[in-house]
């Protein structure tokens, strides 16, 4: 039997990872595009982008991180801890846009700056160092526990929003 397209990509987590960072980067180009023309239309938009980046942090700090960590044996330290203080304070951001759009406040422009500003060079520091060194540093087989990991982390985990409750605002 033959494996489908997705089947026979082989899994690398620079590869899959700067893939979700493009995936969630037109997602909130989309969102900006549309807040002032349709808050409605919008709020769609940012709700798949939210939940979209907390799932990708949450892929990163428990499976990503952890796996690093072990190969590298820096704990504490190192590009994983700085990867989890800007993880914070992307997460302020979001929940400071997020509260306006709740509200349904187009005016969202500084807080959409500010995350921009954290997370393009956050991304640029993951692409171009953090996750090459993490695939020359596992095995195919390790690739695959990964990509596997990644499918099976729950969805309560990152699909939340207002102070933690699951499922968020439809």
């Amino acid at each position: 039997m033959e494996k489908s397209a997705e089947e026979s990509k082989e899994f690398s987590v620079t590869g899959y990872y700067q893939a979700d960072h493009d995936r969630l980067d037109g997602l909130f180009r989309k969102f900006q595009e549309m807040k002032r023309l349709d808050m409605a239309k919008a709020k769609p938009f940012f709700r798949e982008f939210l939940f979209g980046l907390q799932r990708h942090i949450v892929w990163e700090e428990e499976i990503l991180f952890p796996v690093f960590e072990e190969k590298s044996g820096m704990r504490g330290t190192g590009p994983t801890e700085v990867m989890r203080m800007e993880h914070r304070e992307i997460k302020k951001f979001l929940d400071a846009i997020h509260d306006k759009v709740r509200r349904q406040d187009p005016d969202s422009d500084g807080e959409e700056r500010g995350l921009l500003e954290v997370l393009s060079a956050h991304n640029e520091k993951e692409e171009s160092i953090l996750y090459p060194l993490i695939d020359s540093s596992i095995s195919k087989v390790e690739q695959q526990r990964i990509h596997e990991a990644m499918k099976n982390i729950p969805p309560e985990k990152y699909e939340t929003c207002c102070a933690g409750h699951a499922g968020g605002e439809k």
